[in-house]
């Protein structure tokens, strides 16, 4: 994958762009938002973004990106590890996030998770009463009105679609969507979920206690 490293730290863009280069991965670096703005116009594959930078945030070039249409895997990197921020970066359109200090393993799983989801997008329509999900183009509609769904919920989305129906084990979801099966990735899989329930229809994702989620 052609990646995008921007962060204000040379160090940290130095070892994280050498490890991921030594992954199989081409990497370019920018170390603030001006440089990133001009890097961005090429074809990436993931951008793995910093979220303090010298020269503006990170979240708002996250959101900047989404209202431009531009459907690029992001990964955030945060020094914040409350709940509450990190779920502030995936509504801003982010796919995943990775809180500092990390292990550079950890990082690279994660980007390879992102690779995998990109690589085999799911193609399916499902329809829940007044709810219709086009997971191929990420649209969701209720009553025929579109909804803002967040990458992150989407990639919930698109694995129970993807089953069908059937149930999909926490686990899964955690490495699917998340690339790892932490505390903290639990705690934001039950945030999601119940966001997206909010947002479409309480019935439409059911728990199977103890397994996982399904669709209904």
């Amino acid at each position: 994958m052609r990646i995008l490293i921007v962060d204000d730290d040379p160090e940290l863009a130095s070892l994280v762009s050498t490890s991921l280069t030594r992954a199989g991965h081409l990497v370019s670096t920018a170390l603030d938002l001006a440089e990133a703005r001009v890097a961005i116009a090429e074809d990436f594959d993931l951008l793995v973004l910093d979220l303090g930078l010298p020269d503006g945030s990170g979240l708002d070039f996250c959101r900047e990106l989404r209202r431009q249409g531009r459907e690029i895997p992001i990964l955030l990197l945060t020094a914040q590890s409350a709940v509450a921020q990190r779920v502030d970066g995936l509504d801003a359109g982010a796919d995943d996030y990775v809180s500092k200090p990390f292990a550079v393993a950890e990082l690279r799983a994660r980007v390879a998770a992102l690779g995998r989801r990109r690589k085999n997008p799911p193609l399916a329509i499902h329809e829940h009463g007044a709810i219709r999900l086009d997971v191929s183009r990420r649209r969701a509609l209720r009553d025929g009105a579109e909804v803002e769904i967040t990458t992150r919920e989407w990639g919930i989305l698109e694995l129970l679609a993807a089953r069908g129906g059937r149930v999909v084990s926490r686990d899964a979801l955690l490495d699917g969507v998340w690339g790892v099966n932490t505390d903290a990735a639990a705690a934001s899989l039950e945030v999601l979920v119940g966001r997206i329930r909010r947002k479409l229809a309480r019935d439409l994702i059911r728990t199977v206690r103890g397994v996982g989620y399904a669709l209904d």
